[in-house]
C-alpha cells in the first residue's frame, strides 16, 4: 500500500470544524487504500499566545521549560485530530515527537534533528492505523523535549518522509506557491513546480509558504514535496530535483522579508582575521548572519555591514558590541527600518540583463538600494521597509511574471 506523509498547518487545525475537515481528508484518503502519517503544528495562533504567556509570567523564561510549554500546541491538535477521526471510524493514533522516534540536538528553541527511529511508526501503520504525529519537536539523548524553531512541522515532515521513504505533502491555507506574495501582488501566478534550488532560495528569503530546512531536507534525500492547500481539492505546487517544467534562464518569483535588521561595525580595523572575530560570537549563540559587505579599506579602517532576522537583535547587538570594543572598531549600531527584495530563477547569474533589469526597475520607482547580494539563481537586495511592497510588485511587472511564460532575456 502506498505510504504517505502530510503535513497540516496551524490555520488548517484552527478551531474544531477545521479538525474535522482535515479528519475527513485523512478518512478519504485512507479509504482509497493509501497509509497515512500526517504531522500537525499547533491550532492557529497557539504558539504565539503561549509564548506571550510565558512572557507574562516571567521575563526571562528558561528554553527547556519554553520547549516543554509550546510542545504542548502540537500534543493537543494531534490528540484533537484523532478524536475527529475516531468519529468518523478511522483507527488512528497521536504520537508526540518522542513517541513517534525524532531525536534532536539540546540546543532548545532551535534543535537539530540527528535521527529518525521510526519502529514505532512503522508498528502502528502494521496495525492498520492512521498516525499522528505532534510536529515541531523531539526528544534530546538527556530525554528532555526540544522544540525545532521556526516551520518545524514542515521539516518534522519531510524528515518523516524521508525516514519512511514516502510522499510529502504539505498542506496549508495557500494552494501553492506563487510567482509573489498574492497578498501583495494581485496577479501572482501560481507555479506548477519548481526545484529545490529555487524554492530554498525563495524561502531562505522571505517567501513563508516553506521551511528552509524542510527544503533542504527534500533536497538532500530526493523526496518530493506537493504544496497544496488544505482547503480546497486544487492542484498544488511540486518541488522537486531537476530542470524545471516551465522554463529555464528566467525568474521564476519574487520573494520578500520585512524581518530583517541591518547591523553596521564602524572603522573596522583592516587586517586578516578580523571577521572571524567578529563574527564566531554570533556563530557560537546559533545566530544566522544574512548577506554581508565589507567596504573598501580607507586608512587601514573599514566598516561591516550584515543583516540579521529582527527577532535577533536584541541578542546580536550586545555581542557585536563587545566584540567591536575588543577589536577597537569605533560603534556597532542597528537598523531595523530595512527590508529585503529579491528575484529567484536557474540560470539567471549566468545569463545577461537580470541584474541591470532589476536595477533598472528599483531606480525608475525611485527605490535606494542599500545593500546588493547574489548566488547563482538569486539577486537580493536591501532596501528601505517602507519600499518593499513597491519594490515587489515593479519587478513582478518588470519581468512578467504574471504570464505563463515569463520574459527572457537575453544578450
Amino acid at each position: 500500500m502506498p505510504l504517505v506523509v502530510q503535513k497540516y498547518g496551524g490555520s488548517s487545525v484552527a478551531g474544531a470544524e477545521r479538525i474535522k475537515h482535515v479528519a475527513g481528508r485523512i478518512q478519504r484518503r485512507a479509504a482509497a487504500g493509501d497509509r497515512v502519517v500526517a504531522v500537525v503544528s499547533a491550532m492557529g495562533d497557539t504558539t504565539d499566545e503561549l509564548i506571550a504567556l510565558a512572557h507574562r509570567v516571567t521575563e526571562h523564561p528558561q528554553p527547556r521549560e519554553m520547549d516543554v510549554l509550546l510542545s504542548t500546541g502540537e500534543t493537543q491538535s494531534s490528540a484533537l485530530l484523532v478524536m475527529a477521526l475516531h468519529g468518523l471510524g478511522v483507527e488512528a493514533i497521536s504520537l508526540s515527537g518522542a513517541q513517534a522516534g525524532m531525536r534532536t540536538d539540546s540546543v532548545h528553541r532551535n534543535a537539530r534533528i540527528l535521527a529518525i527511529e521510526p519502529a514505532r511508526l512503522r508498528d502502528e501503520l502494521g496495525r492498520g492505523r492512521v498516525v499522528i504525529v505532534a510536529g515541531f519537536q523531539g526528544l534530546t539523548e538527556s530525554m528532555d523535549v526540544a522544540t525545532i524553531g521556526r516551520g518545524g512541522s514542515d521539516t518534522t515532515a519531510v524528515a518523516f518522509a524521508a525516514a519512511l521513504d514516502a510522499r510529502c505533502e504539505i498542506f496549508t491555507d495557500v494552494d501553492g506557491v506563487y510567482t509573489a506574495d498574492p497578498r501583495v501582488v494581485a496577479d501572482a501566478r501560481k507555479l506548477q513546480d519548481i526545484t529545490y534550488e529555487e524554492m530554498l532560495e525563495l524561502a531562505s528569503k522571505g517567501a513563508k509558504v516553506m521551511a528552509p530546512r524542510a527544503v533542504e531536507l527534500g533536497s538532500v534525500y530526493n523526496i518530493p514535496i506537493l504544496v497544496a492547500s488544505s482547503f480546497e481539492d486544487e492542484p498544488g505546487t511540486l518541488i522537486h530535483g531537476g530542470v524545471d517544467m516551465e522554463g529555464f534562464n528566467r525568474v521564476r518569483g519574487i520573494a520578500h522579508d520585512l524581518d530583517v535588521a541591518k547591523i553596521t561595525i564602524r572603522q573596522v580595523p583592516d587586517r586578516p582575521g578580523i571577521a572571524a572575530e567578529v563574527f564566531a560570537p554570533l556563530a557560537d549563540a546559533r545566530l544566522s548572519v544574512d548577506t554581508i559587505v565589507q567596504n573598501q579599506s580607507e586608512g587601514q579602517l573599514t566598516d561591516i555591514t550584515f543583516t540579521i532576522g529582527k527577532d535577533d537583535v536584541d541578542r546580536a547587538l550586545p555581542l557585536v558590541r563587545d566584540v567591536a570594543e575588543q577589536i577597537g572598531a569605533r560603534s556597532a549600531d542597528a537598523d531595523e527600518r530595512v527590508g529585503k527584495v529579491s528575484i529567484v530563477g536557474t540560470g539567471i547569474q549566468s545569463a545577461p540583463g537580470y541584474a541591470a533589469r532589476m536595477f533598472k526597475t528599483m531606480s525608475d520607482a525611485g527605490i535606494n538600494i542599500e545593500i546588493i547580494s547574489t548566488s547563482e539563481i538569486r539577486i537580493t537586495c536591501i532596501i528601505p521597509e517602507d519600499r518593499v511592497a513597491d519594490a515587489v510588485r515593479a519587478l513582478h511587472r518588470a519581468f512578467e511574471l504574471e504570464k505563463a511564460e515569463a520574459a527572457e532575456l537575453s544578450g
